[in-house]
């Protein structure tokens, strides 16, 4: 019987989900026994992701690894964390299928994530795999720019659209000390590579901590306008591996606005859709900044997206408590068909929101890292 229904209006999603039985380094969940609302039916060729409450799933979040070459202090400890094992993660073949799955049905943006997905070895070819598929999706990136020297041209030339760079400070110390190492020059580099290699817009993806980088908002963003590219502030959310993260101490959507009107003029752009970034245009414009408010102002409702991590389990939320398990049916021969009916399943148990502020919320046990951005 499909669990989330109205119910379970504004919190994350408590029903028990699909899990691996392979020894993971955080809390497996466990085997679902729902399926999809059509369970039992021939599903069309085609067919939407929907959720109870309309929404449609189009962009697919795709993790490649939970390895990363840094260590930021929102994000991890810096020791790093217990790496998945290769058997754990889907093979190369295996993320292909799962891929093209998604896309028949419906998925129309594919986004690569880790980790760092500049790790995965393969990674050109596996975006030549997915740019050569019926319905080719659009393809996109999220990386922290090292290593993207070398490869922005392979990866354009396989079929990569564009990307988004994490850049937290242009102050290179600033940089060291929240990274935990002394690459900002590569990631300057990357950047640079990623225009030149025409994966544009060529976004920037910055994490505002009080007290810590706040100060420099305004030079950060003066630094994207001089280059062209498209700067993203994003609210910090609990999604550390330490489950440090406090409200009381995170900078607001407001409080980044504040910080850059006291250089620029920001007007607001009009409709934004399912993107998650409020956008401003900068003094009149052409040029725009975003800020995502996914704590104060969360976009819960426009949201399309749905995640598939790097050990083939389907997430329907970024905050989920729990997820579907792809990778033990497939590689004990479930059918395409099968696969269809756990992925509907686990977009039907999608809850309105992801309750981050009330009181029953809990932060999810797998790290960003482990999820995918």
């Amino acid at each position: 019987m499909v669990q989330g229904g109205r119910n379970d209006v504004g919190t994350p999603e408590s029903t028990p989900q699909a899990g691996s039985a392979t020894s993971l380094p955080w809390p497996a969940p466990r085997p679902a026994q729902a399926e999809s609302p059509d369970a039992g039916s021939e599903p069309p060729a085609r067919h939407d992701l929907v959720d109870t409450f309309g929404r449609v799933a189009r962009d697919l979040r795709v993790s490649l690894t939970d390895h990363c070459n840094l260590r930021c202090t929102y994000c991890m400890p810096a020791e790093g964390l217990e790496w998945m094992a290769k058997p754990q993660m889907l093979t190369d073949e295996e993320l292909l299928r799962l891929v093209s799955i998604f896309v028949g049905l419906g998925i129309e943006q594919v986004r690569l994530t880790g980790g760092e997905p500049i790790l995965r070895k393969g990674l050109v070819d596996l975006v030549a795999g997915i740019a050569a598929l019926p319905d080719r999706p659009r393809i996109a990136m999220t990386s922290n720019g090292i290593g993207l020297a070398r490869l922005a041209a392979p990866l354009a030339q396989a079929g990569l659209d564009r990307v988004n760079i994490s850049l937290d400070t242009t102050d290179r110390e600033l940089f060291r000390t929240l990274s935990r190492r002394d690459r900002f020059d590569d990631v300057v580099a990357g950047l640079a590579a990623a225009a030149e290699a025409g994966l544009t817009p060529v976004k920037v993806n910055a994490v505002v901590m009080r007290g810590v980088n706040d100060a420099g908002v305004p030079d950060l963003l003066e630094f994207c306008l001089e280059r062209g590219y498209e700067l993203r502030f994003i609210e910090q959310m609990p999604l550390d591996a330490q489950h440090g993260w406090d409200r009381a101490q995170m900078i607001t959507a407001d409080e980044i606005r504040e910080r850059l009107g006291a250089r620029f003029t920001l007007s607001p752009v009009a409709a934004r859709g399912s993107a998650p970034a409020e956008r401003f245009l900068v003094d009149g414009g052409p040029a725009t900044v975003g800020i995502i408010a996914s704590v104060t102002a969360p976009f819960c409702a426009a949201c399309d997206r749905v995640r598939l991590t790097a050990d083939g389990m389907v997430r329907n939320c970024l905050f989920s408590r729990g997820e579907v398990d792809l990778r033990g049916p497939m590689r004990d021969g479930a059918s395409d068909r099968d696969l269809v009916r756990l992925i509907r399943g686990e977009m039907w148990r999608k809850a309105r929101g992801h309750g981050i502020g009330k009181p029953d919320f809990t932060q999810p046990a797998r790290p960003m890292s482990a999820i995918g951005g």
